[in-house]
């Protein structure tokens, strides 16, 4: 247990940070499976507008630094390359 009141403070917003990070990440990896799901279904425009939310969760995760950016390039990379094998 923290002793002062700025490391009891400091505690709480861990907490609440720990939880949102955490929310974040679960968020990009549901839009992640749904994006996947929709390129192996093969419905093209379905695929397009899952592969963009997922992109745009991607990018707002890297620039919170909930993930690398290079990460984020990566699995962008990885769905943008999946989309074009459809066509």
């Amino acid at each position: 247990m923290a002793n002062t009141k700025s490391a009891q403070k400091r505690s709480r917003q861990t907490i609440v940070r720990t939880e949102r990070n955490r929310a974040e990440k679960s968020r990009v990896k549901t839009l992640r499976k749904k994006a996947l799901t929709a390129i192996a279904a093969g419905d093209k425009a379905a695929a397009a507008e899952a592969v963009n939310a997922f992109s745009s969760a991607v990018d707002k995760a890297a620039k919170r630094n909930l993930i690398h950016p290079n990460k984020a390039a990566n699995l962008k990379s990885k769905t943008a390359k999946a989309i074009a094998a459809i066509a």
